[in-house]
């Protein structure tokens, strides 16, 4: 019976999906609608994308070189307003020899316009180069050095450092009425300077600060009142330091170490 049941027994119905049914009318609707709105956006993109008319450039120059700028800026004449790599030439003006900074910018209809800063030289460092009020070495070989600057004389890679040493000197001296004509760190790591009357200092490769606010100390106290006399002032000392009187022989004196 069992078996007889399951043979007669009817078979359940599978069940269907339906998809429904969208008229071609509807369809029609919709995809002129997307070619309307891809056409449109094309169309904008073919408008705002018209080729670059002009380049104009902004900015005071002497040592950059508004040539050199043209011939860089030339080959982006006639590219697309959009496709124009503003990061790109920006990179590209930032390379060039006295630039300090570079700023592209679009302006509607066809236009590239370009704002370069010149590089402004605050010292002179070793024999040809020149660093900015930065401490950066903008120029390593300059075909002119302008007069007047600072000297910041120093082993490759620490022209940071030195220019920095710089700027807390000199603010001490200014307040003095001096200012700093040169700085030197050699490479055993000792560090020497020349006053703007002359007057060298020596303070070696040891305790540098402590040593600097002796230096003005006794520069307030004892030297200032016979500096037009004063060759040099060595500071290596542990409790004081040395004077070094000008049209005085020299032969027989020592110098510490650091």
């Amino acid at each position: 019976m069992s078996v007889l049941n399951r043979r007669n027994r009817k078979r359940r119905a599978e069940p269907r999906i339906r998809l429904p049914v969208i008229p071609w009318v509807r369809i029609t609707s919709v995809l002129g609608v997307l070619l309307l709105a891809g056409g449109a956006l094309f169309a904008g993109r073919w408008l705002l994308n018209r080729p670059v008319e002009q380049v104009v450039i902004n900015g005071e120059f002497e040592r950059v070189s508004a040539d050199r700028l043209a011939s860089l800026l030339r080959p982006y004449m006639g590219q697309g307003f959009l496709a124009t790599p503003l990061d790109v030439v920006q990179q590209q003006l930032s390379a060039m020899p006295w630039v300090a900074t570079a700023r592209v910018s679009r302006k509607w209809p066809g236009t590239l316009d370009v704002t370069v800063t010149e590089e402004q030289p605050a010292a002179r460092w070793n024999e040809h180069g020149l660093l900015n009020p930065q401490g950066r070495l903008f120029v390593s070989n300059a075909d002119h050095i302008p007069a007047g600057l600072p000297r910041l004389n120093g082993p490759e890679g620490t022209e940071a450092e030195v220019a920095a040493r710089y700027v807390a000197i000199q603010e001490q001296l200014i307040h003095r009425g001096l200012a700093l004509a040169a700085l030197e760190l050699d490479k055993r790591g000792a560090w020497s300077l020349r006053l703007s009357n002359g007057i060298q200092v020596r303070l070696g490769s040891q305790d540098i600060d402590i040593r600097l606010a002796r230096f003005f100390e006794a520069l307030d106290s004892v030297v200032a009142a016979v500096a037009a006399d004063v060759n040099y002032i060595d500071m290596r000392y542990t409790n004081g330091f040395a004077v070094g009187w000008k049209h005085q022989h020299a032969a027989g004196e020592k110098s510490p170490n650091a």
